[in-house]
């Protein structure tokens, strides 16, 4: 088991994704259910899935303030250990975010996505973002951290960045994870777990290389024991 992995269970299918938390919980440090899935769902579906085991809910929430924060209320009953909001939403909407959360009896996480592992340079110049994905991501981790963000969502190639720019304090939770040899899929920005981990990453976040694989429960163990 390595605390530093999270398997992303990104499918509509109620039973598969119960059946991955039950097989992938004890090689993981918590296990992902994202927006595929919880709109298909619902809590509902989300507590039949999680079964108490330790979960990253992964919305990535980007609306105006109130509206956020009124999300976050929201979910709270689920008993999500982190949960996800766009950093590009702005100061008042982090804000907010991580106010709504601090309402709880526990202490829910929130991490801020920085810039999709989908988007490289040639992507964001097409939304007007220029000076490429490096600077973006510490423009957004700054007004992120500075609003109370607990840590960051960020591809491999931006751990380094941010390690030296704000040091041990947020929590780096790293997508893009691909084993050698692995298919790519749409991710632009990627590295291997051991590489993800040596550089600084909190957790690593890793979805179709494990739940693709002919045997998920071996293809995590096998990633957990890499790591570990």
């Amino acid at each position: 088991m390595s605390r530093r992995l999270i398997a992303a269970i990104d499918t509509p299918e109620l039973d598969r994704a119960g059946a991955l938390v039950r097989g992938l919980s004890p090689h993981c440090g918590l296990v992902k259910l994202g927006l595929e899935f919880f709109l298909r769902h619902g809590p509902a579906g989300f507590a039949e899935a999680a079964q108490g085991q330790p979960i990253f809910l992964d919305l990535k929430l980007h609306d105006i303030p109130n509206t956020v924060a009124g999300a976050v209320r929201s979910l709270l009953p689920l008993g999500a250990e982190m949960l996800t909001i766009h950093a590009g939403g702005g100061a008042k909407m982090i804000a907010a975010a991580v106010a709504a959360a601090g309402t709880a009896t526990w202490s829910p996480k929130i991490l801020a996505v920085t810039v999709l592992t989908s988007l490289d340079e040639a992507a964001l110049a097409e939304i007007g973002v220029a000076g490429g994905p490096a600077q973006q991501v510490l423009r957004l981790a700054r007004v992120a951290l500075d609003n109370g963000a607990d840590g960051l969502v960020c591809s491999p190639h931006e751990i380094a960045l941010l390690r030296d720019a704000f040091g041990a304090r947020p929590i780096l939770v790293v997508p893009g994870i691909r084993p050698a040899g692995a298919a790519l899929g749409d991710q632009a920005r990627v590295m291997t777990p051991e590489q993800a981990v040596k550089a600084g990453a909190d957790y690593i976040v890793v979805g179709r290389p494990i739940t693709e694989a002919a045997d998920p429960v071996a293809a995590a163990a096998a990633i957990a024991a890499s790591i570990r």
